[in-house]
């Protein structure tokens, strides 16, 4: 494949890789968009889809994590019960009453994992959960880091993670990130499909 964003928007659009290979097209919509959304992942900000529902904001970014990594399934899908504990980690609690606390009680998240490897992590539905939950968001995406205050130590995420998140800014129930978060952000409005050609896309929130 091309290499990103070039390769990834080729994935997403379909055409002609760099060896010739046809590749379908899996979303029809402005290039633009697609040329952002691929390649805010390889900056130092992670990329939020936004729009209503039946803009295929999860297919882009189901394909968007498949292009960059060839992986799309380390995947958070948030809603208005998701905690701090889903989010960063949580505790295997019979290895804390067996045996001091320590890394090996501790129980990965997705996030967490994409961090320890390098990957990208998907965040569906971002708005649904509680500000204060998505809050916790700010110190991983702009140090690259998640403190673990029960043991007094951080994992820093290695070379080549980030996330990609999806919201809706209209669907009930939804909860309003704070500018804090919002600057750790590159926000890409997806427009409804009959709306592609009509209105000029916006890049902004």
């Amino acid at each position: 494949m091309e290499a990103l964003p070039q390769g990834g928007v080729t994935y997403l659009l379909g055409g002609k890789a760099a060896d010739g290979t046809v590749i379908s097209p899996k979303y029809v919509g402005h290039r633009r968009l697609m040329e952002t959304a691929a390649a805010t992942p390889a900056t130092d900000r992670a990329p939020l889809l936004l729009g209503v529902p039946g803009t295929a904001k999860s297919w882009v970014s189901e394909h968007l994590a498949a292009a960059i990594m060839g992986d799309s399934t380390m995947l958070i899908q948030c809603t208005a019960g998701t905690d701090e504990n889903q989010i960063r980690y949580g505790w295997n609690y019979a290895q804390l009453l067996a045996k001091d606390p320590g890394e090996a009680a501790l129980v990965p998240t997705p996030l967490f994992r994409a961090m320890q490897e390098g990957r990208l992590c998907r965040l569906e539905e971002l708005t649904r959960m509680g500000s204060d939950v998505q809050d916790t968001l700010i110190t991983v995406l702009s140090e690259k880091m998640m403190p673990i205050a029960e043991l007094n130590t951080a994992i820093h995420a290695r070379r080549g993670f980030n996330v990609i998140a999806t919201a809706n800014h209209r669907d009930k129930g939804v909860n309003e990130l704070s500018s804090a978060l919002k600057r750790r952000f590159n926000v890409v409005v997806l427009p409804l499909p009959d709306s592609i050609g009509i209105h000029p896309p916006r890049n902004s929130w």
